[in-house]
């Protein structure tokens, strides 16, 4: 049987953002668990990083056609898409609610690594890259005020989904969301780079 849809304010975009390998599938799966409407397509399959699948559009190319002014945000009021920390530099104003996704910096490259294969010769740079787009983008968003944000912890969801997961309906104020749904992708098998 096919989840009922809940429904979103068709008047704001909505957004799970965070630097690559933080946790912004997991939250993408999550929504779409509850029955919280989102947008994605097929242009990105699951693979073995990502079994799960990315919930992306146009395969990651979000952030160029928002950088060019050619991405159409206002086909997507009332969903989540998936826009990486990057691409909320160029979002015109509007009106946003936003689900910020952290992770344990280490263990963001470890996982970039090991989806590239290829071992980071220059970590400590990308490390302190990292580190500084997600400061700035953070203070970014905090203070814009067409942008209301929800700060999560992909290592806080694995070690206690319930008491992180219901911060999302309480900040999308969906009462009627199935909280037991949206715990059920959080899977600690899938939890292989730790630190």
């Amino acid at each position: 049987m096919t989840k009922k849809l809940l429904s979103l304010d068709n008047n704001t975009n909505y957004i799970v953002s965070g630097i690559e390998r933080s946790g912004t599938s997991m939250l993408m799966q999550i929504l779409h668990a509850g029955g919280v409407p989102i947008a994605s397509d097929s242009s990105r399959p699951p693979d073995p990083h990502n079994p799960k699948g990315y919930y992306e559009l146009e395969g990651g190319k979000v952030i160029n056609k928002l950088i060019d002014g050619t991405f159409q945000l206002e086909n997507f009021r009332g969903k989540f898409i998936k826009i990486t920390t990057y691409g909320l530099k160029f979002l015109p104003l509007g009106r946003y609610k936003i689900i910020y996704s952290e992770r344990n910096i280490e263990e963001v490259l470890d996982s970039m690594d090991k989806m590239t294969g290829i071992q980071d010769e220059n970590r400590y740079k990308t490390k302190k890259a990292f580190i500084k787009l997600n400061r700035i983008m953070k203070k970014t968003i905090i203070e814009r005020e067409d942008i209301d944000v929800l700060f999560l912890n992909y290592n806080e969801i694995l070690l206690d989904p319930k008491t992180h997961i219901k911060k999302i309906p309480e900040f999308l104020n969906l009462p009627e969301a199935d909280l037991k749904s949206m715990m059920q992708p959080v899977d600690n098998k899938l939890y292989r780079q730790r630190r």
